[in-house]
């Protein structure tokens, strides 16, 4: 079986260490002087208060890997595009690609009648690429509840969270994913199969949504966001308007605002990745995250005014520290 994480970053290196410490044969790529250390030295994970390293393949060169069993794309959302036509070589006709990236996958609206005009967002997935070079058929979806972080070069610290539910676009139990479940299990993650991963996906997305451009704007962790009352107010607006286009499109909330509020600030002092992001200096996910959003409000005529202000901010947010 083999596996590669494509972008091998915090949350890539996380999942791929602990599948090459569980016996699969697991391929990284990555760039720069992250994948210098991991080639020299392996890549180290810090969790459960010790530090574990692994040595699997490292490359920056996806050709040399060949055809793979599951390509597990882990970069930024907003850097997938890109990347794609590097992936190429690693896709067969039964290759599946695992989404885990934050955001809306490029699949997302994949055989779904209702919505044949939101079929390709250009905020998630520009002129198709995504959707034409892997294609929706190969895709299943992965939601990344784990929170970690590159520390130094080839060393990365697991920070809480083991959770990667994971599902068919349209539900049910194939052998794709009953097989991806069990290496999820075996290297030690809880990786329950959802029929309704689409809600799933969006659930984080409505977290996501409103800490992540208020943590950047505001250089504020998530208990501080979700305790204040004002910017807690800020949440439930966009939350109240995201919620209204979801339901629009059929999707599901098992909670409601207040409970994924608390659910954030519950987390501490963690700092979300747009502020992560900013303070290094790195392209923010605005667009998949935010603008998104944004345009399924515009494609359905549904208002998103919180939205809008907050959006507008934090692209010029972005343009001020030249990261757009």
């Amino acid at each position: 079986m083999k596996v590669c994480i494509f972008g091998a970053g915090a949350i890539g290196g996380l999942i791929g260490a602990e599948l090459a410490r569980a016996g699969v044969e697991v391929a990284l790529v990555a760039r720069g002087p992250h994948l210098a250390a991991m080639r020299a030295q392996g890549l180290r994970l810090q969790i459960d208060g010790e530090e574990r390293r692994v040595r699997p393949r490292c490359t920056d060169v996806p050709a040399e890997l060949g055809v793979q069993d599951y390509v597990i794309i882990a970069l930024k959302a907003h850097g997938i595009s890109d990347a794609v036509e590097s992936m190429r070589p690693l896709l067969g006709p039964q290759t599946c690609v695992v989404t885990a990236s934050n955001g809306l996958p490029y699949w997302y609206f994949y055989d779904v009648d209702r919505t044949p005009k939101l079929m390709n967002l250009e905020t998630v997935d520009p002129g198709g690429r995504q959707w034409d070079t892997l294609g929706p058929q190969r895709a299943v979806g992965c939601v990344v509840f784990p929170a970690a972080e590159v520390v130094a070069p080839g060393v990365v610290r697991h920070e809480h969270g083991r959770k990667l539910p994971i599902g068919e676009p349209a539900g049910g139990r194939s052998a794709r994913i009953e097989t991806l479940h069990r290496l999820l299990i075996d290297a030690g993650f809880d990786a329950p199969i959802r029929d309704d991963i689409r809600d799933e996906i969006w659930l984080k997305l409505w977290g996501n949504l409103c800490f992540n451009p208020i943590s950047a704007l505001t250089h504020s962790t998530v208990d501080a966001i979700a305790s204040d009352p004002q910017t807690r107010a800020i949440c439930r607006a966009m939350m109240a308007e995201a919620q209204a286009i979801g339901e629009r499109l059929g999707l599901r909330l098992r909670v409601d605002a207040d409970r994924r509020i608390d659910g954030m600030g519950a987390l501490g002092t963690h700092k979300m990745s747009m502020l992560q992001d900013l303070e290094r200096s790195r392209p923010m996910e605005l667009e998949p995250l935010v603008g998104v959003v944004q345009e399924l409000g515009r494609l359905l005529d549904m208002p998103t005014p919180t939205i809008d202000v907050v959006l507008a901010l934090i692209r010029q947010r972005a343009r001020s520290a030249r990261l757009q």
